[in-house]
């Protein structure tokens, strides 16, 4: 389980395609204490560690995971928000993620509001998903609170330092981002009958 809390961001080094999987190598400043096995949140996508060699380690997603995501689109010298999934006695400082991205959405705008940024962002709404004001959306990873919500899109309100720490400073309209809506709605939304 994750908080969407972006710990760091890591830099891909190199893809590497086999079969339908894509093998990513990254950088990270946390690499050295990562292990063989071990989950870590990729832009909001739960992958698995299964190399490590020197300061840089290897995940590899399948085919149903690249086509579901945005992960086609990264290139050598990306930056991608990483997180290590929640220690059992670490503080829950954003909310309930699980790492499975429910679907892209396209950045529409990013108005600059002189000290903060609005992002909105475009969605399929006929998976069933939805968002609410002020609740809770994952968006590459990052645990955000949404404002004007509706039925195919929402708007969030970035502070400086989550624009800065985070690849949201790389995100311009037209761009790609992984969305992961939050769970409780998930369930609610399926027990009312609503995907």
């Amino acid at each position: 389980m994750f908080t969407g809390i972006i710990e760091a961001m890591g830099q891909v080094e190199a893809i590497r395609e086999e079969g339908t999987n894509k093998h990513f190598t990254l950088s990270a400043p946390f690499t050295n204490e990562l292990q063989i096995d071990q989950s870590v949140a990729h832009n909001g996508i739960c992958l698995t560690v299964v190399e490590i060699a020197g300061d840089h380690y290897t995940v590899t997603a399948i085919d149903e995971t690249l086509q579901k995501t945005n992960l086609n689109s990264l290139k050598v010298g990306d930056k991608v928000n990483l997180e290590r999934c929640m220690s059992a006695n670490g503080r829950f400082d954003g909310h309930i993620v699980q790492g499975h991205v429910d679907q892209v959405a396209v950045c529409e705008s990013v108005e600059d509001q002189n000290g903060s940024w609005i992002f909105t962002f475009r969605y399929d709404p006929s998976l069933g998903n939805v968002t609410v004001e002020k609740g809770s959306v994952t968006v590459n990873g990052i645990s955000l609170t949404v404002v004007n919500s509706k039925d195919d899109r929402f708007s969030v309100a970035i502070i400086p330092y989550t624009y800065e720490h985070t690849n949201l400073h790389q995100v311009k309209p037209g761009s790609t981002v992984n969305l992961e809506f939050d769970i409780i709605g998930k369930y609610v939304a399926k027990l009312l009958g609503k995907s």
